[in-house]
C-alpha cells in the first residue's frame, strides 16, 4: 500500500481548492439539530432556531422519502441562502455514497451554498477509501466554486466494518471533523437483538448473586435478586472517543429515538458526555435543551476545576484540596473542563454569567 507523504497531506487535492486545515476548530456543537428541508413546517422554524442551537443540520438522507430527495436538496439551498445563522453552524447529512442522490447532493450544495456550509456529514462510512473519495470530490467542487475555506467531513459510524476501520477513518483526511454513533444501523449490521434507536435494553443486565450459606453453598437461586441494566453502547462510544482523540477530532453520540422518554435521553447523553463526547444529535426541539445542558460542564465542576488550576500553580507536585489529592493528572482533567467552559461562555451569555458568578471572590486555601 502506498502512503501519502506527510508533507503532501496538507496540500489541496485540486488546483485552486483552499488549503486544508491543520487543526479542527473547537467550536461548540453540543446539539446537532436535524431538520428535513422538504418539510415546510420544519423549514419555517429554522430562522427561529438560528443562533439558539449550536448546529443546525439539513438532513437529506434517512427520514427523507425517495420522492422527496430533490425537494429536500432544493429546500436546503433556499434555507442556506435566506437564513442568517448567526453563531449556529450549518451542517448537512448527504445521502449514502452508494445512493443515486449523493453526487447531486454534493455538487449542488457546494456549488450553490458552499460558503454557508461548515460540515458535510457522510453516512455509513465503511473505511478510509470512502473519506478519500469525498475528500477529492470536495476539493474539486471547492475549486470550481471559488470557496476560500475547506468544508469539513463528519462520518457516521453505522457498520461493523466502519467500527473495525475506525482509526483509519479518523486519520483519512485533514477534513475529518468527527464521528457520530449511528446506533440503529450499527445494531442491525452487528446482528444485535434490539429494535431501539440508542439507549439501554432491559435484557442487557447483570444480576446480584444468590444468598449463600456460611460454607459458600448457593441457596434460594430462584428468589428475588437485584438486577442492574447496563449500557449496550459503552464499548462502542469509548472506542470512538479514543479514535477521535488520537486524531484531534471530535466524538458525538447520535440519535436517541424515544422522543417521549426525556429522562432516559438525558441519561444516555450524560453517559456519552462523561466518556468524552462533545455533543449529540437532536431529533426534536425538546432534545436541544437536554443536549446543550448535559454537554455543558456544571457550575460545581467549573468551580472545583478552577480551584485545582489555581492550587496547582506551575502544574508540578501535588496538593491536598478538600481532603483529596490533586496532582498533574488532576490538573489536566480540570483544564479540559475549564477550556470547554471558556468556549461555551464565549458563545452563550447565560452560561458566561453562570460560570463567572460561580467563582467565589475568596477560594478556600488548599
Amino acid at each position: 500500500m502506498t502512503v501519502r507523504s506527510a508533507k503532501d497531506f496538507f496540500r489541496p487535492l485540486a488546483v485552486g481548492a483552499p488549503e486544508p486545515l491543520r487543526e479542527i476548530p473547537a467550536r461548540p456543537s453540543r446539539a446537532i439539530h436535524f431538520f428535513d428541508p422538504s418539510n415546510e413546517k420544519m423549514a419555517a422554524k429554522v430562522p427561529q432556531l438560528a443562533g439558539t442551537v449550536d448546529v443546525l443540520l439539513g438532513n437529506l438522507e434517512d427520514a427523507v422519502k425517495s420522492d422527496r430527495k430533490e425537494a429536500a436538496r432544493a429546500g436546503l439551498v433556499k434555507i442556506a441562502r435566506d437564513t442568517d445563522f448567526g453563531t449556529s453552524q450549518l451542517w448537512t447529512r448527504v445521502n449514502a455514497l452508494d445512493s443515486p442522490w449523493v453526487l447531486d447532493d454534493l455538487t449542488t450544495l457546494v456549488g450553490e451554498v458552499g460558503e454557508k456550509l461548515d460540515v458535510v456529514m457522510v453516512p455509513k462510512v465503511q473505511g478510509p477509501e470512502d473519506i478519500a473519495y469525498v475528500d477529492r470530490l470536495l476539493a474539486q467542487l471547492e475549486a470550481r466554486a471559488g470557496l476560500s475555506k475547506p468544508l469539513l467531513v463528519h462520518a457516521i459510524l453505522e457498520t461493523a466494518r466502519g467500527m473495525v476501520n475506525i482509526e483509519e477513518i479518523c486519520g483519512a483526511s485533514p477534513r475529518m471533523q468527527g464521528l457520530s454513533l449511528g446506533p440503529a444501523d450499527l445494531a442491525a449490521d452487528r446482528r444485535m437483538k434490539t429494535t431501539r434507536v440508542g439507549g439501554g435494553h432491559p435484557g442487557y443486565l447483570v444480576r446480584e448473586d444468590p444468598r449463600r450459606t456460611s460454607d459458600g453453598v448457593d441457596v434460594d437461586v430462584d428468589g428475588e435478586r437485584a438486577t442492574y441494566q447496563q449500557d449496550l453502547w459503552h464499548y462502542t462510544i469509548a472506542r470512538m472517543v479514543d479514535a477521535c482523540a488520537a486524531h484531534g477530532i471530535y466524538a458525538y453520540y447520535g440519535p436517541f429515538g424515544d422522543i417521549a422518554d426525556t429522562v432516559a435521553c438525558e441519561d444516555q447523553f450524560r453517559n456519552a458526555y462523561l466518556l468524552g463526547c462533545v455533543g449529540a444529535w437532536s431529533l426534536h426541539p425538546k432534545q436541544i435543551e437536554i443536549a446543550q445542558r448535559v454537554f455543558s460542564p456544571s457550575v460545581e465542576d467549573i468551580v472545583h476545576a478552577r480551584r485545582v488550576v489555581d492550587a496547582m500553580g506551575d502544574g508540578t507536585g501535588a496538593v491536598m484540596l478538600d481532603g483529596k489529592m490533586e496532582d498533574d493528572a488532576s490538573l489536566k482533567q480540570c483544564l479540559v473542563l475549564v477550556d470547554l467552559a471558556e468556549q461555551l461562555a464565549a458563545r452563550d451569555p447565560e452560561l458566561r454569567k453562570l460560570y463567572d458568578d460561580a467563582v467565589p471572590d475568596e477560594r478556600p486555601t488548599p
